[in-house]
């Protein structure tokens, strides 16, 4: 009997093995060693291979060219050792397709790496996913500024570029010690996918020479059960950005939602825009937590932007045991970036509450600036244990219900006046 148990089990694991091929893809016609030469329907090609049978599209060391690329179910991408998928710099190699932008469902180009519907997908390292952008940066600057020239503003989405990574309506990811740099757009955007992982991963874009713009690190767009843990993140915009939606009737939208169960931990932040924001594009997020993690900016360690045009709710939110240097330690503020009512005659304010900042020691330029439009509502944020040494000592707030514990900003107990 135990003979015919352990048979069986054997047959099992080769079924699985089967099962989980791995497809190198210079085994199956993709050229290696001209790093300039196009990849992009060849390397497809070895993915839709790959699911029809299902297993891992393994990049080898090397430097393979491509534009979008489409993973499909019961597949996964590996990128071994010395491997680099780099993106194209041309956004011709990046369809036009329905897509999620800003807050919003429309029409925008593929990222290099695409996975709609792919339960269980898996981006493993260690490797680099390179989106090439520095094309898309300059053109980006340029651009801006020429409309300044002529009185004019310019947004986000009229340079047309890639992000580098999107996952959308996929459950149980993982991305795992993989490198994901220079990104023409954001770095990594996830869309109604729930049950996600992102660990020991190098996430960047420079500030010099030429500043790679809004490049966040992570987007968590309408998604629940997220962890980002034990990963360097340092770009031109925001680290980790909780979206969901925008405008005075998102709320009321279908494809627009929470965000809840979000977990950063063990990370390293360098500079950014903030290393943790609740976005531009963002209606409602419900437990969040931040810890044990490490900041070296100038800019805030975390933020509400808080839209005018748009009905927004934060709470349960906690950020404890940090160290390092920030310009701020919590921010709320107005953001009116792009403020659009469509007409509307709704009138919306933002919802802060139940917001804990512990265990914190840290250099900063203040602890706090906590002001939001006129008519939100904020209340219940407690700061306690806090060790700051500032350029500006004092915390400045429009609000009553904020409460002090045990806050000592340069050697000196704190409180409110």
């Amino acid at each position: 009997m135990i003979r015919k148990i352990l048979f069986i089990a054997g047959l099992a694991t080769l079924a699985f093995a089967a099962h989980a091929q791995d497809y190198v893809i210079t085994k199956y016609g993709v050229k290696n060693g001209d790093s300039t030469k196009l990849n992009t329907k060849a390397i497809q090609a070895v993915i839709d291979r790959a699911a029809k049978k299902g297993g891992t599209v393994v990049i080898p060391k090397g430097t393979f060219l491509s534009g979008a690329l489409f993973f499909k179910p019961k597949t996964k991408l590996r990128l071994e050792n010395g491997a680099v998928l780099k993106g194209s710099d041309n956004i011709a190699n990046y369809p036009l397709i329905p897509s999620r932008m800003e807050g919003r469902s429309q029409n925008y180009y593929a990222a290099l790496v695409n996975a709609y519907k792919v339960p269980g997908f898996s981006i493993t390292g260690p490797g680099t996913i390179n989106g090439n952008g520095a094309k898309f940066w300059n053109y980006f600057w340029f651009y801006r500024d020429s409309m300044k020239r002529v009185g004019k503003e310019a947004t986000n989405l009229e340079v047309h570029r890639p992000r580098l990574v999107f996952i959308w309506g996929s459950n149980k990811v993982k991305i795992k010690n993989v490198k994901l740099h220079n990104s023409g757009f954001w770095t990594t955007h996830l869309y109604q996918s729930n049950n996600v992982v992102i660990e020991d991963c190098d996430i960047r874009s420079p500030y010099k020479p030429v500043p790679a713009p809004s490049t966040d690190g992570v987007d968590i767009d309408v998604c629940k059960n997220v962890t980002v843990r034990n990963c360097y993140i340092s770009v031109n915009d925001d680290g980790v950005c909780i979206k969901g939606g925008k405008g005075p009737t998102a709320h009321k939208l279908p494809e627009n939602g929470i965000v809840e169960n979000v977990l950063v931990e063990g990370c390293t932040f360098g500079e950014s825009h903030a290393a943790l924001t609740f976005g531009s594009e963002s209606i409602h997020a419900r437990n969040v937590v931040m810890r044990n993690c490490k900041i070296n900016s100038t800019t805030p360690l975390f933020r509400f932007k808080m839209r005018p045009d748009t009905y927004q709710h934060f709470e349960q939110i906690t950020v404890e045991n940090i160290t390092g240097k920030a310009g701020v330690i919590f921010e709320i503020a107005p953001w009116k970036q792009f403020f659009d009512l469509g007409g509307s005659t709704e009138k919306p304010f933002g919802t802060v509450n139940d917001i804990t900042i512990r265990n914190i020691k840290i250099e900063c330029d203040q602890v706090a600036q906590i002001q939001g439009n006129p008519n939100d509502k904020v209340s219940g944020i407690t700061f306690s244990n806090i060790e700051a040494t500032a350029k500006k000592p004092g915390i400045k707030t429009a609000y009553q219900g904020v409460k002090l514990e045990n806050v000592v900003i340069n050697g000196q107990p704190y409180t409110l006046k």
